[in-house]
């Protein structure tokens, strides 16, 4: 125990904080120290205690002085610790709680568990050894008045300076995720690049290349988004941008409403478009806006609103007479139909489908039975 000194526990400049734990006893050799339980600090220079009630009360040392330490495994009635043995004490070391002691190892008791962190941390200090690489400043007594005072700002600038390096190092690492967000930008530019010049090459060579390949490269292309997506950036804001806009979702979305049967709804479309776009995300509003538009630019796209609100993209050729007339048939056929099971049978999503059900009820070709079982449509007979 003559290895520690008195300290102020503030931490010296170059000096940063490793790890703390409380309800930590401090023994000397095989004996209990006159101290209490208290805090113990281990930083990358020095190893502090201080007492819990008595702030005032604070000890260290550095940590050259250690040797080499042990862990000691707790016993019934016996908490575990760590054990430490010194170098002999030299004989300018400052004041302390014990002047001379007949041990030359002290022991860390550590009552509220926590050992085995604190034991790993101090062997990865004794390893780095960071204290001679930088060394901290000159230990500067306790005191009054004025002494006591420049203390109090050496601790302040430590912090100071602790703070900054963490803001310095946050901007550097925002810097560096942007950074990487542009190149991956660039990529995505590339491959839409990519995907424009095999689109060109199969319609320049449309009959040398077959039509299972056509299909095949078209659905690579797919995948790897649209080329040259219309973005503020390149057609402005406003109504030249949704009118841009229009025209392209209409290219687009062509040949995936033939495939749904001539009506997708609205959030299908817009999860279709932003996965093909890649970076160039839409907004929802965006999607709406341009949809509205279908028909001042005559394009062969409407966007429909049924009356509960659902909104769809459908192409113009859509027959409702056609929609009406499906619905009935199957309903007939079947005897009655719930949304899902008339869903299965035309392989739509069930949100088109109870619409559909919903439209032939307005014209007057379906009922309805709405009970604990659900909603299920019948051939209406009067």
């Amino acid at each position: 125990m003559d290895c520690f000194s008195w300290s102020n526990g503030l931490l010296e400049i170059n000096e940063t904080l490793v790890i703390q734990q409380r309800g930590v006893r401090l023994y000397d050799g095989d004996d209990k120290a006159k101290l209490d339980v208290g805090v113990a600090l281990l930083s990358t220079h020095r190893l502090i205690w201080r007492d819990v009630k008595n702030h005032e009360c604070c000890i260290a040392m550095p940590l050259s002085q250690i040797i080499f330490f042990e862990e000691q495994a707790a016993g019934i009635g016996k908490s575990a610790k760590i054990v430490i043995h010194l170098h002999a004490t030299p004989a300018n070391k400052e004041p302390g709680p014990y002047q001379h002691s007949k041990y030359s190892f002290i022991k860390l008791s550590f009552k509220e568990h926590g050992q085995i962190e604190f034991h790993r941390r101090l062997t990865e200090e004794m390893t780095q050894k960071r204290w001679e690489n930088t060394p901290a400043s000159q230990p500067i007594p306790t005191g009054t008045g004025s002494q006591a005072g420049r203390t109090r700002a050496v601790g302040i600038v430590g912090i100071e300076r602790k703070i900054e390096e963490k803001r310095k190092e946050t901007d550097k690492n925002i810097s560096e995720a942007f950074e990487d967000l542009s190149k991956l930008m660039v990529k995505a530019k590339e491959m839409v690049e990519l995907s424009r010049s095999i689109a060109n090459k199969i319609k320049d060579k449309q009959g040398d290349i077959s039509e299972d390949e056509t299909i095949r490269f078209k659905s690579y292309l797919l995948s790897m988004g649209i080329a040259d997506p219309v973005t503020r950036e390149t057609h402005g804001s406003g109504t030249h941008y949704h009118l841009q806009l229009a025209k392209q979702l209409g290219d687009m979305l062509q040949a995936p409403l033939e495939e749904r049967g001539g009506m997708m709804a609205l959030t299908e479309v817009y999860c279709l478009v932003n996965r093909a776009r890649g970076m160039e995300l839409l907004s929802p509003e965006d999607l709406v806006n341009a949809c509205k538009m279908f028909e001042s630019l005559q394009l062969p796209l409407r966007l429909r609103v049924f009356d509960s609100g659902v909104m769809v993209v459908q192409l113009q050729s859509h027959s409702e007479e056609e929609m009406i007339a499906s619905a009935l048939d199957s309903v007939s056929d079947k005897g009655s139909l719930t949304a899902e099971e008339f869903a299965k049978l035309l392989g739509l999503s069930v949100l088109l489908s109870k619409e559909r059900l919903l439209l032939a009820e307005k014209v007057g070709h379906l009922c309805r039975d709405d009970s604990v079982e659900g909603l299920r449509f019948y051939p209406n007979l009067f």
